[in-house]
């Protein structure tokens, strides 16, 4: 007989044997994991205590470089942050599925993954320790220098140093090695660096390659957005699980207190509306409910049909403002327009959409519609034809009928704010095609594509006007000037004529230049 061996692994052992699926699936691409998650956090921190984000990244090869693409590197990211707490350190970067992002509200994390799974990948790749120094601007820094314990799940303190914060201090850094491939992920990382800089126009990113190259990008509003606040969940968005969950947790001396405490939406009058669909007793203990009644209350509460929408302030969407200045500040479009969907739910889950699109400037003309897509401020840089917007932009829209050509200078921006982004993968490159979402993406696109043809209409119609003035222009001069010669007269002044028409003094020699233009090469062509 086989025997079968039975085993429990741990979430570090876990992800170490499975890092593809957290988007480490090698050297180029783990590096700009690492360097994406790393900045993401650094980005959270400064927005939690309203701080405009100031954010370096210095990536420097190490002296033992190996031969190929693939070396091993120093990747420092520094932020001016809220800084983490001395007791939380170890744990915050040591530990996976361990961190602050599990409330709902909208965050750039989900999993408590990211940030961790960088620090590992590092050590499993060159067997490092890594280092965090952080303060939250009290009369010390600490330094700890750690690794991860993969087997059980916790940090390694190897070293503990704390240092006087003489200057007030505040932020973290975070230190370590790790193989990569810098070449081919070269293209992908700065690509990652301009969408960062476009849907956070308030934040500082400054990158010093391997080769000393610097690439900034400046803020362009001081303003920082207002921050998602933290609210209990939606009636809807809850399984039998998570009710579980709350019942165990709860305060509440009766069932009836509990769907009032624990959700949101929901008052007295619409909690006993939903107990009515069961047959528990309003004044039952909630944690006396039995497995069935929890399940009954569930179902009671899927088919109620009457609750409000969820409440929008666990979301921080872009705004309009920030949008709109982000995207000027890198393709300096001819034309915009931003809409701002009102706030929406997916299985009481709130969601915002917002939608910019851009036309002309430093946007490159092309045969396929340049696609930005972000989900709680992270540019999405993979699997896009996977991802929900792609959908949208090439299936559900008809850019003829909006008087957009074949080859255009045409970019559309997509960005979706949720507590609960649906993401089909861990590593957050392509959201999933909910009909909500899809439904709030083609309005807004449709929204601003409008507008965009009512630009496109009105460079049409100056360029029909401005061709029936070149016209006249052209020919009204030698009209004058040749009628003038058969009278023997000399000609008239015609200029007031021409101003009356609309003919500008510009207009004539622009006509006259490309006159003696062509005149130029038919001789030279006749010359040869």
């Amino acid at each position: 007989m086989v025997e079968v061996r039975f085993e429990q692994i741990s979430p570090a052992d876990f992800f170490y044997r499975n890092r593809d699926i957290a988007g480490f699936s090698n050297p180029s691409r783990s590096l700009y994991m690492s360097i994406r998650e790393l900045v993401e956090n650094s980005l959270d921190a400064c927005e939690a205590g309203r701080i405009p984000p100031d954010v370096l990244i210095d990536l420097r090869a190490q002296a033992n470089e190996s031969e190929g693409d693939v070396k091993v590197y120093r990747l420092t990211v520094k932020d001016n942050g809220i800084g983490v707490e001395s007791d939380y350190i170890p744990k915050a970067f040591g530990t996976i599925l361990f961190g602050s992002k599990y409330g709902f509200k909208q965050s750039r994390g989900t999993f408590g993954v990211g940030g961790t799974m960088a620090l590992l990948y590092g050590q499993i790749t060159t067997n490092n320790p890594f280092r965090v120094i952080s303060s939250t601007g009290k009369k010390e820094i600490h330094e700890y220098s750690m690794m991860i314990d993969i087997v059980e799940n916790k940090p390694k303190i190897i070293e503990h140093k704390k240092h006087p914060n003489q200057n007030g201090w505040r932020g973290t850094i975070i230190d370590y090695t790790l193989e990569a491939d810098y070449t081919n992920s070269r293209s992908k990382i700065i690509e990652y660096l301009i969408n960062t800089s476009i849907i956070n126009p308030h934040a500082n990113l400054t990158f010093i390659d391997p080769r000393g190259r610097v690439y900034s990008f400046m803020r362009v509003i001081d303003e920082i957005p207002v921050p998602p606040k933290e609210a209990r969940p939606h009636p809807l968005g809850v399984d039998v699980e998570t009710m579980n969950r709350l019942l165990a947790s709860t305060k509440a001396r009766d069932v009836t207190t509990f769907l009032i405490r624990e959700f949101q939406k929901v008052g007295r009058v619409t909690a006993l509306e939903v107990l009515k669909l069961t047959d528990i007793d309003p004044k039952q203990r909630p944690k006396d409910l039995s497995h069935d009644q929890v399940t009954m209350l569930v179902d009671a509460i899927k088919r109620y049909g009457k609750f409000r929408a969820p409440d929008p302030s666990s979301l921080s969407p872009v705004g309009k403002e920030f949008l709109e200045k982000g995207i000027r500040s890198i393709l300096e479009p001819e034309f915009i327009n931003v809409v701002q969907r009102p706030p929406s739910s997916y299985s009481g889950i709130p969601f915002i959409v917002e939608v910019a699109v851009a036309y002309g400037g430093k946007i490159p003309i092309s045969d396929e519609i340049h696609l930005y897509r972000f989900a709680n401020k992270i540019p999405l840089l993979y699997d896009e034809r996977a991802d929900v917007s792609w959908k949208v932009i090439n299936e559900r829209i008809d850019w003829s009928s909006y008087k957009v050509m074949k080859e255009a200078p045409l970019a559309i921006f997509t960005s979706i704010c949720s507590p609960k982004v649906p993401y089909k993968t861990v590593g957050k490159e392509a959201i999933a095609d909910r009909p909500e979402i899809e439904r709030e993406l083609v309005i807004a696109v449709r929204e601003a594509a409008r507008h965009l043809r009512g630009y496109l209409t009105q460079i049409e119609k100056g360029e029909e006007v401005k061709k029936r003035l070149n016209v006249y222009a052209k020919y009204l001069p030698k009209v004058v000037k040749l009628s003038s010669e058969l009278a023997g007269t000399n000609p008239p002044d015609i200029t007031p004529l021409l101003k009356r028409v609309g003919v500008t003094k510009a207009m004539i020699k622009e006509v006259e230049e490309q006159e003696a233009k062509e005149s130029e090469e038919i001789l030279i062509g006749g010359e040869e």
